[in-house]
């Protein structure tokens, strides 16, 4: 009740304005959704990127001056949240031309459609994301499919995009890197924002969580090909970037909120710029997908 209460608000403010406003698709509903989308203070980043998120679902808007573009759209009832924080911070849903998605699971991609439908942007994903997008769920060779609860709102017409490609909207560039493993189609983003001559390195890791439902092995079975290897490229590939800023999709994983703790206490010290952030993240990744394939070895042995 508290979350519908928030949203209702959001919406009740943009039109009372009478700016344009998202209308959201019918919540989605799990156990950690409330959560998740519970709303904080929209905040910049550095230099022209800013975090448009929730308490437990990263969106980022990266501005420019020929459009902007939003990197994930979290829940469906995320979506009024994530317009209500652009425009907090002087922007406008309009002037969104792209929305950039990480991986095509309910929580990361559920916001897209209402919030595509609102700003005219065209989405942009993976091979297999869009794949997902069409369906409206899970593809099939997801190691979470099995959860049978991954439905979200679909989007057609998806701009798809390779492994190392550059998403171009006038200045602004986002290179796209295959980082499969926690989906088929996780996609990390990295870009550079720049401000009064210093340009940093910026990172939107996706997940590379070993993360399955009941049943599926990442090392395989009689109908599966093993994933072990592209998932242990995908974790050193986060590792190997260029990083001086990281964001995870969920914020929880590095850390957010006591960043920004910490920037408040003392902002002569970023916590946010950590040249290390993307090896400690892949380091960790690692140790949890090692010991997932020792489990399913060892599994296996017993039968």
């Amino acid at each position: 009740m508290l979350q519908q209460g928030l949203i209702a608000a959001a919406i009740a403010v943009l039109m009372s304005s009478g700016q344009a406003t998202v209308r959201p698709d019918p919540p989605i509903k799990c156990s950690s959704c409330d959560e998740w989308n519970e709303p904080i203070e929209p905040f910049q980043v550095f230099a022209n990127t800013y975090y448009v998120g929730t308490a437990g679902l990263s969106a980022l808007l990266i501005t420019g001056d020929e459009g902007h573009i939003l990197l994930d759209g979290g829940l469906s009832q995320s979506a009024p949240l994530i317009e209500a924080s652009i425009r907090k911070l002087g922007f406008k849903l309009e002037d969104v031309k792209l929305i950039l998605n990480s991986h095509a699971h309910y929580d990361h991609a559920a916001g897209i459609a209402a919030l595509q439908r609102a700003s005219g942007a065209t989405v942009v994903s993976s091979a297999s994301g869009a794949q997902a997008f069409a369906m409206g769920d899970a593809v099939a060779d997801d190691p979470q499919a099995g959860f049978g609860n991954n439905g979200f709102p679909p989007v057609k017409n998806v701009r798809v995009v390779k492994d190392k490609e550059v998403v171009r909207l006038g200045a602004l560039a986002l290179q796209m890197h295959n980082t499969a493993g926690h989906t088929p189609g996780s996609t990390t983003w990295t870009w550079q924002s720049c401000v009064d001559g210093k340009c940093l390195d910026m990172v939107y890791a996706d997940s590379i969580s070993a993360i399955a439902a009941p049943g599926f092995r990442f090392t395989g079975d009689a109908k599966t090909p093993s994933r072990v290897d592209q998932f242990r490229k995908s974790i050193t590939t986060v590792g190997e970037l260029p990083c001086d800023i990281m964001i995870t999709t969920h914020p929880m994983a590095t850390g957010l909120t006591g960043k920004l703790k910490k920037r408040a206490e003392k902002p002569a010290v970023d916590p946010f710029i950590d040249s290390q952030a993307c090896r400690v993240l892949a380091a960790n990744a690692m140790k949890v997908l090692e010991a997932r394939v020792a489990e399913e070895k060892k599994s296996e042995i017993k039968k």
